[in-house]
């Protein structure tokens, strides 16, 4: 099986000095990036979906092997809150199209307020054509049941794996993927501290489980602040030997 470690985004001025040379320009940050790392997740595109031309450029530029997960835009997700997904999903669905096997998994991430609602989530994942992967990250604890990693995994939809301040943790596999996204250690505060290597090996030791079980598994760190993700991604891919 196939094991993944990386970060949330690529191009971080705070990064110059840990893993950009200082003053490297940032256009250059992505070839630098992929000398690093076998995956990346695409952050930029909650804010503002690329055009399916982005898309075609990355799979050129992406070396073999290197994969891109995508987050799904707030439009969707924290607007309509998954309401009416049909022209979403039609223009998500053609980008994918364009990344080609550069593609990892389309990463959505519901509103921390957005409560249980089980036919939404079912309609919405409808919509997406089978060879899209989707993970979904569920914030509210009311989706925390076994009805709905069961909705989840009728779907092939992976269940996001979270680790965070308030966020609830819940390691169970819905999707031949795992999908890990580590938003650091610190207990008061999202995309804070660093994790510390007893917290990486036991994230090891978990990964080393779904991937004997037959899972793939990525996972992104997204402790961006003062290059901690970086390091905490170099360290746990040093752990697994990945």
């Amino acid at each position: 099986m196939t094991i993944r470690i990386g970060t949330s985004g690529w191009s971080y001025d705070h990064w110059d000095g840990v893993l950009y040379r200082p003053g490297l320009p940032a256009r250059d940050r992505l070839a630098r990036y992929v000398e690093a790392f076998d995956t990346v997740e695409l952050n930029a595109s909650f804010y503002r979906w690329p055009r399916e031309a982005a898309f075609a450029s990355w799979r050129r530029r992406l070396p073999d092997g290197f994969t891109m997960s995508v987050k799904a835009p707030r439009g969707l997700t924290h607007a309509k809150r998954l309401y009416g997904p049909e022209v979403w999903a039609e223009r998500i669905a053609r980008s994918w199209h364009e990344l080609g096997d550069r593609r990892e998994a389309l990463l959505v991430q519901l509103r921390p307020d957005q409560e249980r609602d089980d036919a939404r989530l079912d309609w919405f994942l409808g919509t997406l054509p089978d060879w899209v992967q989707v993970a979904v990250e569920l914030r509210h604890p009311s989706w925390q049941t076994d009805a709905v990693l069961d909705l989840l995994a009728r779907h092939g939809a992976a269940s996001c794996v979270v680790s965070g301040a308030g966020l609830p943790c819940v390691l169970r596999a819905t999707s031949r993927l795992v999908y890990v996204r580590l938003h650091g250690p610190d207990h008061q505060h999202l995309y804070a501290g660093s994790y510390s290597d007893d917290d990486l090996r036991w994230w090891a030791d978990r990964i080393r489980e779904w991937d004997g079980t037959g899972h793939d598994v990525v996972a992104y760190f997204n402790n961006d602040g003062g290059g901690n993700a970086v390091r905490n991604a170099w360290t746990l891919r040093e752990l697994l030997g990945a």
